[in-house]
């Protein structure tokens, strides 16, 4: 981690791993739209987590009977039904772990070395292919291979071996499948598409804008004098013209791209806002 104070800035080796939770914003997950926008969390930070999975309430009778009667038990009964019994004590268990993390260095096998370059070619692939896109979507990045090394070595540890076994990589396999499919899978077209996660826009929704950026810079070519267009009649224009709900937070997302890069400029604020082409004087 970076840290800045006293006028130093140095970057310490800091080992550590985070499980952290979410609520989506408005309090419901949409499921139109991809994860970082559910949670509103920038996708440079989303994107360093290895597994990322979804909890969606979703109504099943059998799994809303069982939550039910497990509330109603906890305000009926000194000792509520877990569904189980403990395996291991807390004391137990925290020692194990501390162990484990202190005394266990697994090391990959040859076999496992081979499996999780197979695994990681097959990630790859996992979204298919689409000979008419003009550009690949991604299923995988290297980043996926090193959190499957971090998981097969986990696991590892978990079992107190000294060595990674191609059973350890199989199963962190697994749960990255399975949390690619929960994460990354793009509403729009129902394909996986890794960028969703580390750019927050997936292969359609940067067609859209590619779209939209296009329309809004003939819009001002088509403007008289230097006026410009105004942000709402923009908005208003766009959307007669397109099949597509204009999305709002889309909208402005190319806009100020487009001022980023020196092509347009936003003068006024709210309602009065005016979109102009700068002059290539």
């Amino acid at each position: 981690m970076s840290i800045a104070k006293a006028g130093i800035i140095t970057t310490l080796n800091a080992r550590t791993s985070i499980l952290a939770a979410a609520n989506p914003i408005n309090s419901k997950y949409d499921a139109k739209l991809p994860i970082t926008k559910n949670i509103d969390l920038p996708p440079t930070l989303i994107s360093r987590f290895d597994l990322l999975y979804l909890i969606v309430d979703r109504v099943d009778e059998s799994a809303d009977r069982r939550l039910a009667q497990h509330l109603v038990d906890l305000y009926t009964e000194d000792a509520p039904e877990t569904g189980g019994e403990d395996i291991l004590p807390a004391e137990v268990l925290s020692a194990y772990i501390t162990y484990a993390r202190s005394r266990i260095n697994p090391e990959i096998t040859e076999a496992a070395g081979k499996e999780l370059t197979a695994a990681y070619v097959a990630l790859r692939g996992m979204g298919g292919s689409d000979p008419r896109a003009r550009e690949h979507r991604i299923t995988a990045t290297t980043r996926q291979l090193e959190s499957m090394i971090r998981l097969s070595e986990a696991h590892a540890r978990m079992r107190l071996s000294k060595l990674v076994e191609v059973e350890d990589v199989r199963e962190a396999n697994r749960l990255l499948r399975e949390a690619i499919r929960a994460s990354a899978t793009d509403p729009t077209t129902g394909l996986i598409d890794l960028d969703l996660i580390n750019t927050g826009a997936g292969q359609q929704q940067r067609k859209l804008r590619g779209d939209m950026r296009r329309e809004i810079l003939a819009l001002l070519e088509g403007s008289s004098g230097r006026s410009g267009v105004k942000w709402v009649d923009a908005v208003k224009q766009l959307g007669e013209q397109s099949s597509i709900t204009i999305d709002a937070s889309e909208f402005t997302d190319v806009v100020r791209a487009l001022e980023t890069e020196g092509i347009v400029k936003i003068v006024g604020d709210r309602e009065r806002r005016v979109i102009r082409k700068v002059s290539a004087e």
